[in-house]
């Protein structure tokens, strides 16, 4: 099992991995600009990412790097999934072009604490989510089970 480490703020590193072993399966993280290659390779059968946000037509917003991975999994034939729980669906957006993306300032991406590794007057571009569409999205796992696409009418019928 892999898992990348979620930057800016790591919650793959820091949540993910904790979560793998505290459920003793074993965990090997990477560092999100090494996905590609490790899809490539043949290493991965499936990819399963969060959400935490879910329209009605099934696209999926999760933390940016989500959209590239379901790419190079598209690419490389590899299945790609979302597990989430149903209070993330909703039945109000039609689809992932009406979820606002939060884009957030220089501090998490020019450096660490005090320290700064990214030159003055520089520009960042640093949003927080991305919007993978549900004709990347194999299957969305919930807790009523995993729907396939066309995701529709199930999500209709479960938030409905």
């Amino acid at each position: 099992c892999y898992a990348t480490e979620t930057r800016p703020l790591l919650q793959g590193a820091r949540l993910t991995m904790w979560e793998l072993g505290a459920l003793g399966i074993p965990g090997t993280l990477l560092p999100d600009t090494a996905a590609a290659s490790l899809i490539a390779s043949g290493q991965v059968s499936a990819v399963i990412t969060g959400a935490d946000r879910i329209a009605a037509n099934g696209d999926g917003a999760n933390k940016v790097g989500t959209y590239g991975l379901a790419a190079v999994a598209a690419r490389h034939g590899v299945p790609f999934y979302l597990a989430a729980p149903l209070s993330t669906f909703d039945a109000n957006t039609p689809s992932g072009e009406a979820i606002p993306i939060e884009f957030r300032g220089d501090g998490e991406v020019g450096g660490f604490g005090d320290d700064r590794w990214s030159p003055d007057g520089g520009g960042v571009y640093n949003p927080a989510f991305d919007v993978t569409p549900a004709e990347l999205i194999a299957g969305i796992v919930c807790e009523s089970g995993v729907l396939r696409p066309p995701y529709g009418p199930a999500i209709a019928a479960l938030t409905g």
